[in-house]
């Protein structure tokens, strides 16, 4: 069939079918692009929409952790220097013997004689040790309280307790018998 025969055969068919032709075969092709191409791009940007929603959602949730996380660093950073300085105050078992010497030492500037100086095994607690010395002196009652006053300025901690104190003797000076009780951190 030639091309004109087939215009000749449209020509034919009443004006009103031409027009139904032409109306339902565009909304066949409609159809067709609507069902075929419309629909599952509908569908596609609206999982696409629900991913973005899902993203900003979780960049949100991350920006909140960075600042938090800055302000956990920081309270990191204070809770380490807040055990830097207990470390000097309680120290480690390694130091305990200059700190006892840094003890006699503060009795031999404070013009105190030392008569006994007696460390003895310590108590365990949960985070550190006590570990308590004996200690008689003898010396004028101001010395010792200033030797009291140099302990309890030491950067560590040297608790001075069991204070008894008598005279020595027919001039003024007092033998003191106490206990230190220093502290050692548990690793």
């Amino acid at each position: 069939m030639e091309s004109t025969e087939i215009i000749e055969r449209i020509e034919k068919i009443k004006m009103v079918y031409r027009v139904l032709i032409l109306v339902g075969t565009l909304l066949l092709l409609g159809g067709l692009f609507i069902w075929l191409v419309y629909v599952p791009k509908c569908d596609e940007i609206e999982k696409i929409e629900k991913q973005n929603v899902e993203i900003n959602r979780k960049i949100t949730e991350a920006k909140q952790k960075t600042k938090d996380l800055a302000k956990f660093e920081e309270d990191v950073a204070q809770v380490e220097a807040q055990y830097k300085e207990a470390l000097t105050l309680l120290p480690k078992t390694e130091e305990i013997p200059s700190l006892l010497k840094t003890i006699t030492d503060l009795g031999a500037t404070s013009n105190l004689e030392f008569n006994s100086f007696s460390p003895s095994t310590g108590q365990s607690q949960t985070m550190y040790t006590e570990i308590p010395v004996s200690i008689q002196v003898k010396g004028k009652y101001h010395d010792v309280l200033l030797f009291f006053d140099r302990v309890g300025k030491m950067k560590r901690i040297v608790n001075i307790e069991n204070v008894s104190m008598s005279p020595s003797g027919s001039d003024t000076s007092l033998t003191v018998n106490c206990r230190a009780i220093t502290y050692k951190f548990k690793e």
